[in-house]
């Protein structure tokens, strides 16, 4: 497997880094962004194209695969940016590409790569836990077309986003693969209810109610009942991109960890001089060298054509960035002293933002599960 990077793959990451020089100062990383401050950042990612990165070059996109997500990624994870872009483009935009009629994807995917709509995946729901399957949000049908009615919890960046790909039951059992259709829909629709909160890492989440949601049979995307696959494609897109922000996350740790060792000094030596602190620092750069290289792995697996090695190296990236994510997180907070622990100092707000990655889409017991459970089919 060539994991080496051409031309076009350095210029691109060379672009993000600029973006996110300009736009997250350093000292800022992590804070939570103003309303003007989301939209200008928005604004800028869609003049980069980062917005619609994936899309058909037709629909206002670049025709970038899952190597480029990969590098835009680990750019966005060094500086705590990206807001809304994993929800938007990686999840909802590639869920449109794979179910949408072209009618549909002319419909919206070039208002998504302009920034001028936002969209969110309204998939999870209260008491699933990572099982996705279980749906409980019914689509019955009526004269119109369909009637909506359920709740979705935790769907990420869903009270800033106005197009909204809601996953519902046309058919089967709550547990059930199939039966499972994704409809899009106007966030400001009848029936609509969101309601926003902070995460942990000082992004945007919301719960989401449907009552008697009326909408039109075109606003179902690919053939009632069929999303399944469709749905799991993206949640792996998914978790490849996080496993690549994990890895740029914790380079910054590693930087902000080296330079405070450096400038700190104790009984009159710099704290790099002593050589236990030095055995901390190695682990986090081999546990960083790993992760990179999940990371390339994973990204791999997605672009490939095979579904059963996919889930396979992409549940084991995230597992592996989950677990490392979250012990690297807590050593660089040690490293720092009780001045780690502050609000005013960075590595709390990467450890916060590695912790919240760990646990989305899966965590790493969940993931060691799904690898044991298609190893044993």
């Amino acid at each position: 497997m060539d994991f080496s990077l051409n031309d076009d793959h350095l210029a691109l990451r060379d672009a993000v880094q600029r973006f996110c020089t300009g736009e997250y100062p350093a000292e800022h990383r992590g804070n939570p962004e103003t309303a003007a401050q989301g939209r200008q950042r928005w604004q800028a990612m869609a003049e980069l194209g980062l917005l619609g990165l994936p899309f058909a070059a037709d629909l206002g996109g670049s025709e970038q695969g899952a190597v480029e997500l990969m590098l835009v990624a680990q750019e966005l994870g060094r500086a705590l940016g990206g807001g809304a872009w994993l929800a938007h483009t990686v999840m909802a935009g590639q869920l449109l590409t794979r179910l949408g009629k072209l009618s549909q994807q002319q419909q919206w995917l070039p208002a998504l790569a302009s920034g001028e709509r936002q969209a969110a995946l309204a998939l999870q729901e209260q008491g699933a836990r990572y099982d996705w399957q279980r749906v409980q949000t019914r689509a019955s049908r009526s004269a119109q077309g369909y009637l909506l009615d359920g709740r979705k919890t935790l769907v990420l960046h869903g009270d800033t986003a106005d197009l909204l790909l809601v996953v519902a039951r046309t058919s089967g059992a709550d547990d059930d693969r199939q039966g499972l259709s994704v409809f899009a829909l106007d966030a400001n629709t009848p029936g609509v209810q969101v309601q926003g909160f902070d995460t942990l890492d000082g992004r945007r989440a919301a719960h989401i109610s449907l009552t008697q949601v009326e909408l039109g049979a075109g606003q179902l995307l690919g053939e009632p009942g069929q999303a399944a696959d469709a749905i799991e494609a993206v949640l792996d897109a998914a978790n490849a991109t996080l496993c690549a922000e994990a890895a740029g996350a914790v380079e910054a740790l590693l930087v902000h960890s080296a330079d405070h060792l450096r400038t700190r000094k104790q009984f009159g030596a710099p704290l790099a001089k002593f050589q236990v602190l030095q055995h901390r620092m190695a682990d986090m750069a081999i546990a960083l060298e790993q992760l990179k290289s999940m990371a390339c792995a994973a990204a791999a697996a997605v672009q490939g054509d095979d579904a059963a090695q996919r889930r396979r190296v992409v549940s084991a990236a995230k597992a592996f960035a989950s677990q490392q994510g979250r012990q690297i997180g807590l050593a660089a907070i040690q490293l720092h002293g009780g001045m780690g622990m502050t609000d005013e100092c960075r590595v709390g707000h990467y450890s916060k933002r590695l912790m919240v990655i760990g646990q989305l889409f899966g965590d790493a017991a969940w993931h060691l599960q799904r690898i044991a459970t298609h190893h044993r089919h």
